[in-house]
C-alpha cells in the first residue's frame, strides 16, 4: 500500500467555520457551544448532545444533514459515513482532496468536540459484560483519530477542560485557531485514545485471565504536576489509572500542602501495610519512612496501637507516614501531631480529629473512604532500561495459608499470633527483612540488606536503642517472635535472632538447609513456623 506524502506546508491559522460535537461528558457544553454560536460557527452534534443544545435554544444541525442516513442500530452506527470522514480527513489545500469533497457534496468540518462514552467508569462500577460491551465507543475514537491525523485544518477537543482555551483563541484570532494549539490538542487527542483502548484491552485480558498479554497498555491520567521527583533535579508527575482501590490514588486530601513524589510513595506503603490488619478484629497503625516501616502495632484502639507503633522506633518515625485502620479519632489525633508528621491517612475522621489535625497547617490528611483488600488482585509495574516488569500483586494473606510446625516444640498461642501478626508486616519491608515483635507490636525491624544476618542484627539494635531511650532494662526482643520475608540460607540468620532474644520463628522455608536450620531451632528450643511463601519486596 502505498502512501501519498502531503508536501503542501500546513496553514499557521485555519478558519473556524463548522463544528461537530458529540460527547457523553456534557459539563461546560452548552456555554462553549454559545460562544461557538457567537463567532459565527455552525454547530453540527448527533442525538443527546443535539437534544442538550436544541433545549439551551441553539440552532444545531442533525448529523444526518451531513450523512444523508440516519442513526441506526441502537445508535451504533450514525457518524462511520464518508460525509463525516470526509469532513474530517480532506486536506483543504489538495486540489484533489478539494475536488472530491465538491463532488460528493462534503463540507469540512473545522472544529470536532468528543468525548467517549463511559467505559471506564461503567468497567469499575461492576455492570455486566453486555452493559460494558456497549459502552465500547466506535466512531468516537474513529473521528478523533480522523481528525487529530488532519490536525493542520481540524481542532480537535477531547476534554471539557480545554473548551476555554480554545474559545479563547478563537477570540483572539477573529474565529480561527493556530497550528501549534491544533499540534497540542491533537497530541492529547491520540493519548485519550491510546487510554481508551489501554482500558479496553485491559478488561478483556482480565475478562479472558491473560496474566501476560502478548501486547500491554498502561494508561494513567495526570493527576498532579509534581515540584520534583525522589530528588530536586527529577521531573515528575501523579497519574491515576482506572483501578478502584482505596488509597492515595483516590483519597480525598482534607489539608496540608501538596503532596510530593516521596509522599505519595510512602503514604502508598503505609495504607497497604495497614490494611493487612482487618478493622472489625482490631485498631491497627502502621507508622513509615521511605516506604519501610519504622513500626507497627494493633490494639483495642488507635492510640494505643499508635503509641507501641511508635515505640519501636520513634527516632525514624520523626519526619514519617502515619497510617490508620479505623476512623481518625481526637485522642489519637492529639497524639499522633505532637511528632512531626508528613501524613496522615485513614479510611475516615471525626470532625474534632480534622480540626485538631488543622492546626497543623502543613500536616497532610487523607481520607479514602475505605481500606485496599490485601486479598484482591492486581499489577505491579516497574520501568528498566528499554523495557517494563510487570507482575501481580502480591496478594498472599498468611491467615490463608498452610502453617507448618518444623520443629520439636510447637508455638503457644501467643507466640503464633504473634507470628502471623509479623510475618504481615514483613511483606511490607523491603528485603532482606527480619520483623521482631512481641505482643501485637514490632519491636525491631530490619530493612533492606544484603545478608540477612545483617538485617537480624541491625533490627536487634534498633530494638537496644529504643529500649535505652526510654529507659527500660533490657531490650524488648527478649520473648519476642521473629518473621524472615525468604528461608534463611544458613543456620547464622537464626542464631542471631537466638542472640537477640526470640522465642519463636516464622519463615518461608525453602533453602537447601532447611534441616540444619531446623536443627539450630530445636537445639535452642524455638518452635519454628514455615509458610511456603515468600514475600520479597525489592
Amino acid at each position: 500500500m502505498s502512501v501519498k506524502a502531503n508536501a503542501t506546508p500546513l496553514p499557521d491559522r485555519v478558519k473556524v467555520r463548522q463544528a461537530l460535537l458529540s460527547v457523553s461528558d456534557k459539563s461546560g457544553l452548552v456555554e462553549f457551544a454559545e460562544g461557538l454560536a457567537a463567532l459565527g460557527v455552525e454547530l453540527v452534534s448527533t442525538g443527546g448532545t443535539k437534544k442538550a443544545l436544541a433545549d439551551a435554544g441553539l440552532a444545531v444541525k442533525d448529523v444526518s444533514d451531513l450523512t444523508g442516513f440516519p442513526e441506526i442500530m441502537d445508535g451504533r452506527v450514525k457518524t462511520l459515513h464518508p460525509g463525516v470522514h470526509g469532513g474530517l480527513l480532506g486536506v483543504r489545500d489538495d486540489p484533489a482532496h478539494k475536488a472530491a469533497m465538491d463532488e460528493h457534496g462534503i463540507a469540512g468540518i473545522d472544529l470536532l468536540v468528543v468525548n467517549l462514552y463511559p467505559f471506564e467508569e461503567t468497567r469499575a462500577s461492576g455492570a455486566a459484560p453486555e452493559t460494558i460491551v456497549e459502552n465500547i465507543d466506535i466512531g468516537g475514537p474513529a473521528m478523533i483519530r480522523a481528525g487529530a491525523k488532519n490536525h493542520g485544518y481540524v481542532t480537535v477537543v477531547v476534554d471539557p477542560s480545554d473548551y476555554a482555551t480554545v474559545l479563547s483563541a478563537l477570540k483572539a484570532h477573529d474565529g480561527e485557531t493556530e497550528i501549534a494549539l491544533r499540534r497540542q490538542l491533537a497530541g492529547r487527542a491520540y493519548a485519550r485514545t491510546a487510554a481508551y483502548d489501554a482500558a479496553v484491552s485491559g478488561w478483556f485480558a482480565e475478562t479472558e485471565v491473560e496474566t501476560t498479554p502478548k501486547r500491554l497498555s498502561i494508561a494513567g491520567t495526570l493527576a498532579e504536576s509534581l515540584r520534583y521527583g525522589e530528588n530536586p533535579h527529577q521531573a515528575a508527575g501523579f497519574y491515576r489509572t482506572d483501578e478502584a482501590r482505596p488509597g492515595v490514588a483516590t483519597a480525598r486530601q482534607v489539608q496540608g500542602k501538596a503532596l510530593s513524589y516521596n509522599n505519595i510513595n510512602d503514604t502508598d506503603a503505609a495504607f497497604e501495610l495497614v490494611a493487612e490488619f482487618t478493622p472489625d478484629r482490631s485498631a491497627a497503625v502502621a507508622i513509615i519512612k521511605h516506604a519501610n516501616p519504622c513500626g507497627v502495632a494493633e490494639a483495642n484502639d488507635l492510640v494505643t496501637a499508635y503509641h507501641r507503633a511508635l515505640a519501636c522506633d520513634p527516632v525514624s518515625a520523626f519526619g514519617g507516614i502515619v497510617a490508620l485502620n479505623r476512623k481518625l479519632d481526637a485522642q489519637s489525633a492529639e497524639e499522633i501531631v505532637k511528632v512531626f508528621t508528613e501524613v496522615i491517612i485513614a479510611p475516615d475522621a471525626e470532625e474534632d480529629a480534622i480540626a485538631i489535625v488543622a492546626a497543623k497547617k502543613n500536616l497532610r490528611l487523607l481520607l479514602t473512604g475505605g481500606l485496599p483488600d490485601p486479598r484482591a488482585a492486581g499489577r505491579f509495574v516497574k520501568s528498566v532500561a528499554g523495557g517494563l516488569l510487570v507482575q501481580s500483586r502480591d496478594n498472599g494473606v498468611v491467615d490463608d495459608l498452610d502453617l507448618k510446625v518444623v520443629t520439636k516444640r510447637e508455638p503457644t498461642a501467643r507466640e503464633l499470633a504473634d507470628l502471623k501478626f509479623a510475618f504481615r508486616v514483613a511483606k511490607h519491608v523491603k528485603s532482606n527483612t527480619i520483623v521482631y515483635a512481641k505482643e501485637g507490636a514490632t519491636v525491631g525491624i530490619g530493612a533492606g540488606q544484603m545478608s540477612r544476618v545483617d538485617s537480624a542484627r541491625i533490627a536487634a539494635r534498633k530494638a537496644d536503642d529504643a529500649a535505652r531511650a526510654a529507659g527500660a532494662d533490657k531490650p524488648a526482643t527478649i520473648g519476642s517472635v521473629v518473621a524472615s520475608d525468604a528461608f534463611f540460607p544458613f543456620a547464622d540468620g537464626l542464631l542471631s535472632a537466638v542472640e537477640a532474644g526470640a522465642t519463636a520463628v516464622i519463615q518461608p522455608g525453602g533453602s537447601v538447609r532447611d534441616d540444619e536450620v531446623i536443627a539450630a531451632a530445636d537445639e535452642h528450643d524455638l518452635a519454628m513456623v514455615m509458610t511456603g511463601m515468600r514475600h520479597f519486596r525489592h
